[in-house]
C-alpha cells in the first residue's frame, strides 16, 4: 500500500509526521490517514508532493518499482551525489577516506566510555 511505503521512507529519512506534512503542504491528519491506509486513494498531486519531500521515486510509492531498491544502497548513492555537488571530485576521495578513517579511529579510541 502507498501509505505503508510513505511511512517506511519517511522514518528512514528521519522525518516526523508533522515535518513531512508541513513540507508537503498538507495537514498532519491527512498524511496520517494516508500512512494508516484510511485514505487509500490520495490524488497523484498529493503523492507527488510527498515523494518530493521524501526525495523518493514516485514509482516506488505507487508500487511499480520495488521498495527494496530504495535503501540503504540509495542512501550511499545520495551521499556520493552530495559529495559531487559540493565540489569533491573522484581524485580527492582518498584524502577524505583517510580523514574519515582517522575520525573513526579517534571515536573508537576516545569516544566510547567503557
Amino acid at each position: 500500500m502507498i501509505g505503508e511505503k510513505i511511512q517506511i521512507i519517511r522514518k528512514q529519512k528521519g522525518l516526523s509526521l508533522s515535518e513531512c506534512a508541513q513540507r508537503a503542504n498538507i495537514s498532519k491528519s491527512y498524511l496520517s490517514n494516508i500512512e494508516r491506509n484510511l485514505n487509500q486513494n490520495p490524488s497523484i498531486q498529493i503523492i507527488e508532493r510527498i515523494a518530493a519531500v521524501l526525495n523518493a521515486d514516485l514509482r516506488i510509492l505507487l508500487g511499480t518499482k520495488p521498495i527494496d531498491e530504495l535503501l540503504p544502497e540509495n542512501e550511499w548513492l545520495d551521499f556520493v551525489e552530495e559529495l559531487k555537488e559540493s565540489g569533491v571530485d573522484k581524485g580527492e576521495l582518498q584524502k577524505y577516506k583517510t580523514v574519515i578513517e582517522f575520525a573513526k579511529w579517534q571515536n573508537d579510541k576516545f569516544g566510547k566510555k567503557t
